[in-house]
């Protein structure tokens, strides 16, 4: 899969997801630099987990996108954990959450192994950098809704990310 960054395509490496499939394991470090896999971001089957994934938190438009979902996060479902991911270190994602003040995300980094990037097919590898997606994962491990940014420095659509993690909570809990 092929998207622009400033108007240059690049390329996305790894596999083509769908919705409906089941979700690739991945192991990425969380906030206290332990291995977290896809069955912690699940609360083994007990939560959904809305990965909201930025190239780096050091940037204007992921520090925006950050910010704009955690003021959000009041709209999910008690049942969705939202977790912010990206390449960054667990030191740098802690520092830009200790500038925003009350922050309700969470953060994962695949800067060590970068298994999350290839096993979802967003890594970037001329830039070493994650595409700007989101991903719903259901407390089932399939993947719920996937929105992959074409232009990586334009923000996603919140409206239609908060309308499927609404969609999603009532689907599996139906």
């Amino acid at each position: 899969m092929t998207v622009t960054f400033k108007g240059r395509p690049v390329e996305l490496t790894g596999p083509q997801l769908q919705v409906g499939e089941k979700a690739p394991d991945f192991t990425v470090l969380s906030s206290d630099m332990k291995p977290a896999h896809l069955d912690d971001v699940v609360a083994r089957g007990e939560k959904n987990a809305l990965l909201i994934v930025v190239p780096s938190l050091d940037t204007g438009v992921c520090s925006i996108e950050s910010q704009k979902f955690n003021a959000r996060v009041g709209e999910l479902a008690p049942d969705i954990t939202p977790y912010v991911l990206s390449r960054d270190t667990p030191f740098a994602q802690a520092r830009w959450a200790k500038e925003q003040g009350e922050v309700h995300l969470q953060f994962l980094s695949d800067f060590l192994d970068h298994s999350f990037g290839k096993a979802y097919g967003v890594e970037i590898s001329e830039l070493g950098l994650l595409a700007r997606c989101v991903f719903i994962i259901g407390k089932d491990k399939t993947i719920r809704y996937l929105q992959i940014v074409p232009e990586v420095t334009l923000e996603p659509d919140y409206d239609a990310v908060i309308a499927a993690a609404s969609k999603a909570s009532s689907a599996v809990n139906a």
